[in-house]
């Protein structure tokens, strides 16, 4: 029973940094986009930090259970873009961009509440609000690090697969189009057995580290 109670506390706190670190990544494809010259996220309503906007079923699942996940694809049309590759390849970077740096900052809030609650003893025997809040800026680092990492994978439909393909030529592209849409299940099982979710939270365990060392040298 208490196992059951943990696990609906951790999904209740993971909830809403899920749906920030979601609305993040996609406003900023849309808002990239839309600087580069192509308005259609903008008509779409997508530069908006409205999670029911950018919410795709299954990766939000993925990101529940795996701490690993994507969101629902800002529409983009290339015809728009001075330098259709560069900008396309922009555009995408910009996603994975924005949670690093969301991660970064968090990072320092973690530092900040977690150094404050042991100073002035604000953690307790059992979970208290303060805790579950310093548990909340934790996992804005770690979620936000493994959104950004994931969808560095040069897969499609990740943002990796659009920052490589600017360095592809079209015969390959053309090649690969007909495949793109079987390429997500592919990445399911891989996630559901373990397979592809242990060397990215390798990853960012690495890279949560470095943050929380950077911000502790600030902070403390």
């Amino acid at each position: 029973m208490e196992q059951l109670i943990n696990r609906i506390l951790d999904i209740l706190l993971t909830l809403p940094v899920i749906l920030i670190a979601l609305s993040v990544h996609e406003m900023m494809h849309g808002y990239a986009a839309y600087r580069l010259g192509d308005p259609t996220a903008k008509y779409m309503g997508r530069l908006s930090m409205n999670p029911l906007r950018h919410i795709d079923p299954i990766g939000f699942i993925s990101l529940l259970v795996f701490r690993i996940g994507w969101a629902k694809p800002v529409s983009v049309d290339p015809r728009y873009f001075k330098k259709p590759k560069r900008d396309m390849a922009l555009t995408a970077l910009a996603g994975p961009l924005s949670n690093f740096a969301l991660a970064f900052l968090s990072s320092f809030l973690y530092v900040f509440l977690y150094g404050l609650g042991i100073r002035h003893q604000l953690f307790g025997a059992t979970p208290t609000p303060y805790y579950f809040l310093v548990t909340m800026a934790g996992y804005m680092v770690s979620i936000n690090l493994g959104l950004g990492v994931f969808n560095l994978i040069p897969v499609p439909p990740l943002d990796g697969s659009k920052i490589l393909y600017a360095f592809l030529p079209y015969q390959v592209l053309y090649k690969i189009a007909p495949y793109e849409r079987y390429f997500q299940f592919v990445m399911i099982l891989l996630l559901a057995l373990g397979i592809l979710s242990t060397p990215i939270h390798a990853v960012v365990s690495v890279i949560y580290r470095v943050f929380i060392t950077i911000a502790q040298g600030v902070i403390l």
